[in-house]
């Protein structure tokens, strides 16, 4: 039994490898659809429009990124839970190294795409922000808003950086290790500024250990207050 056509992934391909030979303008739906080898018809069952089969699928991958950070236990650090959750916006582009390459070539020479993948991009940072916000108790969250937005903005702008270097490579090298060093390099920088350095020796596991914290403090910066306490070098 033959496999499975991914009429998806066919049309996608065919709509960057025709734009990139012939121009994205010049480009029609049906000259698509025929190198793809479908109906016209076929090609509007996956796809608005020619942009929406050369850019990445940003709204599904948005709804998992949401999803992503709903599902994260308020245990954990939103700091870290972020830096998760913006790998699996690298994971859109990684799991498919030749596409994502002719694809940031074609965004290259024509400014239009550009601007669109731009614009579908600043979904990722609001949904940071907003999650940090949620984060926060409802009385405090003002106060912070322009701290979370400038969080959101630095995760978005190491992620970036990181796709942008290894698109530039040709898609080689482990953008995945890469995206992890630079989300380490982020969280630990940006808990410095929010909450405080925990540098210092560990505290002996013998000696008692007392915080006080606010009844509205959120259970993750009590953690990390704890943290912080026990790393602290003793007087």
């Amino acid at each position: 039994m033959p496999p499975k056509r991914d009429v998806r992934r066919e049309l996608m391909s065919a709509a960057i490898g025709l734009s990139l030979a012939t121009g994205f303008d010049e480009t029609t739906v049906d000259e698509i659809a025929k190198a793809a080898g479908v109906a016209r018809r076929t090609f509007f069952r996956y796809f608005r429009s020619k942009e929406d089969a050369i850019l990445p699928d940003h709204t599904a991958c948005l709804r998992r990124v949401a999803e992503y950070l709903e599902d994260a236990s308020p245990l954990r650090s939103p700091l870290q839970v972020i830096a998760d959750a913006v790998r699996i916006v690298l994971d859109m582009y990684a799991e498919d190294p030749e596409t994502a390459v002719r694809r940031y070539e074609l965004t290259r020479r024509v400014p239009a795409l550009r601007q669109w993948e731009i614009a579908a991009t600043s979904g990722y940072q609001r949904a940071f922000s907003e999650y940090l916000d949620a984060r926060r108790p409802e009385e405090d969250r003002e106060a912070y808003r322009l701290r979370h937005e400038m969080a959101a903005a630095a995760f978005v702008a190491a992620h970036n950086h990181v796709l942008r270097s290894w698109l530039r490579a040709g898609g080689d090298g482990d953008a995945r290790a890469r995206l992890a060093t630079a989300m380490a390099e982020v969280t630990q920088a940006l808990r410095t500024w929010m909450d405080g350095d925990a540098a210092g020796d560990d505290a002996p596991c013998d000696e008692v250990l007392v915080v006080v914290t606010s009844r509205r403090t959120p259970l993750w910066r009590v953690a990390e207050e704890i943290e912080a306490a026990a790393r602290r070098p003793r007087s």
